[in-house]
């Protein structure tokens, strides 16, 4: 017979991951609700219970037109964030 192991999945809070880009300054990337062709990046400053984020560094990034513009430190309002996820390398780098 095979022994069989049970892997317990836990479940992953998203404050969990907000706090772990906080904790770790990770550059995110977060993609807006009702604009496919822009994307903010920066790092995470802050954030509450309704996922309004602060960011520092921030960029405005228009995938289309292939463009950057610095926007500094910003709040974006929780209800426009559609995804929020590691920044890519290269963006990272620049």
């Amino acid at each position: 017979m095979s022994s069989l192991t049970r892997v317990q999945k836990v479940m992953v809070y998203p404050i969990n991951v907000i706090f772990k880009f906080l904790q770790s300054k990770a550059r995110i990337q977060i993609w807006l609700y009702d604009q496919a062709n822009l994307r903010l990046e920066g790092q995470v400053l802050g954030f509450d219970e309704f996922m309004n984020i602060v960011l520092g560094d921030a960029e405005e990034i228009h995938t289309k037109k292939n463009t950057r513009k610095a926007l500094g430190r910003i709040m974006l309002k929780g209800d426009n964030i559609t995804l929020i996820s590691q920044a890519p390398e290269q963006a990272q780098q620049e």
